[in-house]
């Protein structure tokens, strides 16, 4: 056996204060090294050793926020603790809401029945069956817990109102939904991104953009690019890393997920990572002058993003090139030059490149028409893919990551008729909105009629699973909002420059009854109401938090034309109203555009001094009496028009509540609310900038003339 001599004796460790020296049974466990399992979101993203107690070391030292995601703790005891947490949590709530619908009298059954289809969130339902719960059990205590509760529900309300119907960012104790539901694409991160290595939100991000934003346009081959992305070859021409993120910046919009922002909680940062990484490699492949059918994909999606964030402009610019570079390629051109042949050429190019080309075709027509302006693209060169029959279209659409039940998705059928509507839209946005060769005001009327016949023809022969009533996906949804949208656009301008007049006015002049005005502001109104009643449908079934941002579009026209009406004709408490107000506040502050139109609104309805009218109302709900009071000096929706000062302080644009050489922006709160067509000149500027290489624009508001 070994000497117990012959090693060296071992060092005492630290004494504590107050004890002999040698003794170290004095050790307090705080002068242990704790083991870290969880850093802070900052810490995260600069791969910094976080010191694990909010405020961390790193974050007091920088003066920052600290905030700790304990979801991201995946320790096998911690998750399971978790897990069961959650579990346990939405088993009470679904008991107590048993419980509510068999105790409760009927009338609250009812009024929590309107809470769940009124797109609320877990929260404000849970805070209303505690409330009846407690009326329940306590009448001694009814009083005060009601107050407490209606309270509460007033602060989850506000925060809603801010933020949207879901948190901005994940909660501490995960969603049953993102434990249980696992993405339907799975793809990789690496080799696509530097931003995350984490398969699991790449997919999750992947798949939203695919379930919420792709059907509308279509652009993409889905097949193809999945295939593709799923195979992590860095070389295909199919998927690129520029492609990808800017695909997963877009899909930022439609997650909840902390991952989604660049500062968690701050919806100005949702998607910056992304974005920003697309347009480093975007400017390496300019500096290469490397053109592919990925790069043209890639700038399709950054229009996209810039329109909703209006980030310096850059949305007309990024369509324009895209453009530009189709008319390089022979695939589009502005007379009919024929059909070019892609043979020779892999199945999967030729999918694709079709599909792009058209949706291409598609973005430039709603884009244009949107604003009552002329589209660039005269012809498409590519035949449209072959559109297959009912039976045949047999894809499915998912409503990831909701438990909402799947519909026929229809993307062929969809795709074919969504083309069939742009070209009559494009006949119409080069007739009617470009300045040259201007026909006779009743050329205009002649041409309008036969445009409006045709796009009756089409609305007339949509197959049956297009019929709203059959609660269709919410792409063909938005198809017929977009029918819809064309037609208020036709009718705007059908008799010619004097449009402008009416616009400028904040209203509609009074017309005779009889007259060719008086019946386009019928068609118009009738349209903004089957808006409205699109809308109902879209929220009903699967909410507006997950909206296209065409939706936002729709709603903001059809709002302004019912504002638009004469002052006799306009009624704050007209259902249809409140109905797109309510969807319009729920979907704004997803997005600067949104905050910035919002506020634009805000100040229009309050221009027309109905407000008292709204507050006396028992229908119209609480947050629409604050917003349409116009009396109030500040609220919370102030914030709002952050972002508004590129239109006071930039020449090129049309000046909001102040002149340009007395610019304040306090000013920015106080402005008389705007008319239809000016609303739409703000609109363009505040989505997609100025189009410095379409000079259609004058100054005036005309269809003709173009928007300001």
């Amino acid at each position: 056996m070994s000497d117990p001599a012959q090693y060296r004796p071992i060092a005492p460790g630290p004494t504590p204060e107050g004890s002999p020296p040698g003794d170290s049974r004095g050790l307090s466990p705080a002068s242990w090294k704790k083991r870290v399992s969880t850093a802070c979101l900052a810490c995260k993203k600069s791969k910094r050793k976080c010191s694990g107690i909010p405020p961390c070391d790193n974050c007091r030292a920088l003066n920052r926020e600290c905030i700790f995601d304990e979801s991201l703790d995946q320790r096998r005891r911690v998750a399971a603790k978790r897990t069961a947490e959650e579990l346990n949590y939405h088993r009470d709530m679904l008991n107590d809401l048993f419980k509510v619908i068999r105790s409760a009298n009927h009338s609250s059954a009812q009024q929590l029945l309107e809470i769940i289809r009124s797109d609320a969130t877990p929260e404000e339902i849970r805070v209303y069956i505690d409330e009846t719960l407690a009326q329940l059990q306590s009448s001694s205590s009814n009083d005060k817990a009601t107050k407490e509760t209606t309270n509460k529900l007033k602060d989850i309300r506000r925060m809603v109102n801010l933020q949207g119907p879901s948190p901005s960012f994940r909660r501490k104790v995960m969603d049953v939904h993102f434990l249980c539901d696992s993405p339907p694409i799975r793809v990789p991160a690496k080799p696509w991104t530097t931003v995350t290595d984490d398969d699991e939100i790449v997919s999750h991000l992947v798949s939203l953009y695919f379930t919420w934003d792709y059907p509308f346009y279509a652009f993409l081959d889905s097949e193809v690019f999945v295939k593709h992305m799923a195979a992590g070859d860095i070389n295909t021409e199919f998927c690129t890393p520029f492609l990808v993120n800017a695909l997963l910046a877009n899909a930022c919009h439609y997650s909840e997920f902390s991952e989604a922002y660049a500062i968690p909680g701050d919806v100005m940062t949702k998607g910056l990572d992304y974005l920003n990484e697309a347009e480093r490699l975007y400017e390496e492949l300019e500096e290469k002058e490397k053109v592919s059918l990925a790069t043209l994909q890639g700038m399709l999606l950054l229009y996209s993003k810039y329109s909703l964030f209006g980030k310096d402009d850059l949305g007309y610019l990024m369509l324009n090139r895209a453009v530009g570079i189709a008319k390089d390629l022979g695939y589009v051109s502005d007379t009919d030059d024929g059909v070019v042949s892609l043979e020779g050429r892999s199945p999967d190019y030729i999918n694709a490149m079709v599909r792009t080309i058209w949706g291409l075709y598609q973005i430039d027509t709603v884009s244009h028409i949107g604003f009552l302006r002329p589209n660039r693209i005269g012809h498409v060169r590519l035949e449209r893919p072959r559109r297959i029959t009912q039976t045949q279209d047999d894809a499915i659409w998912i409503p990831y990551p909701t438990h909402r039940s799947p519909r026929g998705a229809f993307y062929n059928m969809y795709f074919d008729e969504a083309c069939v509507l742009s070209m009559i839209a494009a006949e119409l946005s080069r007739n009617l909105f470009s300045d040259s060769d201007s026909p006779s005001v009743s050329g205009r009327r002649e041409m309008a009629n036969r445009v409006y016949e045709r796009l009756k023809k089409w609305k007339s022969d949509l197959p049956d699973i297009f019929d709203p009533e059959k609660n269709p996906a919410p792409h063909m949804l938005l198809l017929s909002a977009r029918y819809h949208t064309t037609v208020i656009n036709l009718f705007m301008c059908r008799d010619g420059p004097d449009c402008s007049t009416k616009c400028t006015s904040g209203s509609s002049p009074p017309t005779p009854p009889e007259s060719p005005s008086s019946r386009s502001e019928e068609i118009k109104v009738n349209c903004a109401r089957e808006i409205a009643s699109l809308m109902r449908i879209h929220r009903r079934e699967f909410s507006m938090s997950r909206s296209h941002p065409f939706a936002l579009y729709a709603i903001n026209l059809a709002l302004y034309v019912l504002l638009d009406q004469p002052a006799d004709n306009f009624d704050v408490l007209d259902e249809d109203f409140l109905s797109l107000a309510a969807a319009f506040n729920i979907i704004a502050s997803r997005s600067i555009l949104g905050r910035n139109m919002f506020h634009i609104f805000r100040q229009s309805v309050r221009s027309k001094e109905q407000g008292a009218k709204a507050r006396a109302s028992n229908v119209v709900p609480e947050e629409l009496k604050e917003l349409f009071s116009e009396d109030m000096e500040s609220d919370k929706w102030d914030d709002y028009a952050s972002g508004l000062e590129k239109l006071n302080e930039d020449v090129r644009y049309p000046s909001i509540g102040a002149e340009q050489d007395e610019f304040d922006p306090r000013k920015l709160q106080k402005y008389e609310g705007f008319g239809l067509c000016d609303m739409l000149g703000r609109y363009e500027s505040l989505s997609l900038g100025r189009d410095d290489e379409n000079n259609a624009r004058h100054e005036g508001v005309s269809g003709v003339d173009g928007m300001p």
